[in-house]
């Protein structure tokens, strides 16, 4: 077992941070998404 894998500084379920990672992204596009949309109803 190499020495990384004995001392392990990061317990965290990686599910957890996939899903975050998701969301944000997800988050990003959306608000991209609004915002060209109120500039194309506005612009019309």
């Amino acid at each position: 077992m190499n020495e990384f894998e004995k001392n392990v500084q990061y317990k965290r379920n990686d599910a957890i941070d996939s899903g975050i990672g998701f969301i944000v992204s997800f988050g990003f596009f959306a608000t991209m998404f609004i915002i060209a949309t109120v500039i194309k109803v506005v612009g019309s």
